[in-house]
């Protein structure tokens, strides 16, 4: 089984016991999927720390579309939103990053609250199955763009865009964003105006410090 660790406390979270069966039946029920409780004993189960990668950029993806779409509803009810879920292996091993905001930002207790929710559902559902680190914690100034709507919130601000396939040999774009479409965004990079479509960006990113400046 996964070996998952709290971003705040760095100590093994604790396990689902008999007092939080009833909410976490509840809340597996509201994301559609089954009450499947297991028992889990200290250790890892034979696997190590320097256990291999999960198994490349493709499962890692899926991975992270996995993890969004069984916390967002529950994230949601808590009266905040995703920003960005990011799972990447660095020095220590592989962290599992969630971003959360909300109306006039977040606390460190409403990210512990976030990562005790999110951590037991992660532990009942058993998606990842390598030793991971969680980690829940607010976007910042810089905070990274993934949905339209997310892009609409900073029309006008400086962004930086780097794109999966690039334009001829470019691929980082940092401009002022013009207009947000269904499909793509415009953005004015020093008088050059360029469309790329959402399909295309690799990862995207509010710049704060030039947005004040400008």
């Amino acid at each position: 089984m996964d070996d998952k660790t709290s971003g705040f406390s760095g100590d093994r979270l604790e396990k689902p016991v008999l007092a939080n069966i009833r909410l976490l039946s509840r809340l597996l029920r509201e994301v559609g999927l089954p009450a499947r409780f297991f028992l889990f004993l200290e250790g890892d189960a034979g696997m190590k720390k320097s256990d291999p990668a999960p198994g490349g950029e493709e499962k890692v993806d899926r991975i992270v579309r996995q993890v969004w779409d069984l916390t967002e509803p529950v994230i949601r009810a808590e009266g905040m939103e995703i920003i960005e879920i990011e799972y990447r292996r660095e020095s220590p091993g592989w962290v599992l990053r969630v971003f959360v905001d909300q109306e006039g930002g977040v606390s460190v207790d409403d990210c512990a609250r976030v990562s005790r929710v999110v951590g037991d559902l992660l532990d009942v559902t058993d998606i990842i199955h390598y030793p991971y680190h969680l980690e829940v914690s607010s976007p910042g100034l810089n905070r990274p763009l993934r949905k339209r709507e997310q892009f609409a919130k900073v029309v006008g601000k400086v962004i930086e865009v780097k794109t999966l396939v690039p334009f001829g040999t470019r691929r980082n774009f940092k401009g002022i964003l013009k207009e947000v479409g269904v499909e793509r965004i415009r953005m004015d990079c020093d008088n050059q105006l360029f469309e790329i479509p959402f399909s295309n960006m690799d990862r995207a990113r509010l710049r704060y410090f030039d947005s004040q400046e400008d």
